[in-house]
């Protein structure tokens, strides 16, 4: 049974997932969600995501939401890929990463890079008044990235896991706005010149589209 993801194609959280799927080589089958007639809004939608929002997955009834723990769930089934260590000190690095990207990172990076991604995708102006604030808090979470990243290839180790790829995709929109802040550090430089170069990532630049072979 092939993976339904009931998502928005050019959403980043939907691309989070996609990207997942692509480093696993998981066949899905995207189904769009009509967002500008407010589908995901309605009584069916609400059944499945209860905060009317992409993207959801159906795994032959089993349905799960939120586009990490979809991550967590699909890496869950292929063990093999690494992408959640099995070993307990390592996945104990690799909870401690993901902890990092959800409490430090995603707080300003996040919320950037979706200001960012709205100035890029839907020609929606930037609030400097938003913006602003959040640099100066990113940058200094960066710096403990580049420790971090000066003892290791990736954040949880020698091995890319899921932390690494929870950044995208708003790393890329950050990194994509103009500011340095990505790229002033060479050991964050280095792992986001990686992250954003990976075939997985680039495979949906025009946006997600279902995926039956790789």
């Amino acid at each position: 049974m092939v993976l339904k993801l009931y998502a928005v194609s050019i959403s980043t959280c939907t691309r989070r997932t996609a990207t997942v799927f692509h480093e696993l080589k998981v066949p899905f089958e995207l189904i769009e969600v009509d967002w500008r007639n407010r589908a995901h809004k309605t009584a069916e939608f609400l059944e499945k995501q209860p905060f009317g929002q992409v993207p959801y997955l159906d795994d032959d009834g089993f349905i799960v939401y939120e586009s990490r723990a979809i991550c967590r769930y699909v890496a869950a089934k292929y063990p093999a890929s690494g992408l959640i260590p099995a070993d307990p000190k390592a996945n104990a690095l690799f909870e401690q990463a993901a902890s990092v990207e959800l409490t430090r990172f995603e707080p300003t990076g996040g919320k950037a890079g979706l200001a960012y991604y709205a100035q890029k995708m839907q020609g929606v102006a930037v609030d400097k008044a938003v913006i602003d604030p959040l640099m100066p808090v990113l940058d200094k979470t960066l710096e403990g990235y580049d420790a971090i990243l000066g003892k290791s290839r990736y954040l949880a180790g020698d091995t890319l896991t899921l932390a690494d790829l929870f950044h995208l995709p708003h790393i890329s929109y950050v990194g994509l706005q103009g500011s340095d802040v990505m790229t002033k550090r060479p050991n964050v430089a280095r792992w986001y010149n990686e992250l954003i170069g990976r075939p997985s990532w680039l495979a949906y630049v025009d946006g997600v589209k279902s995926t039956l072979g790789y």
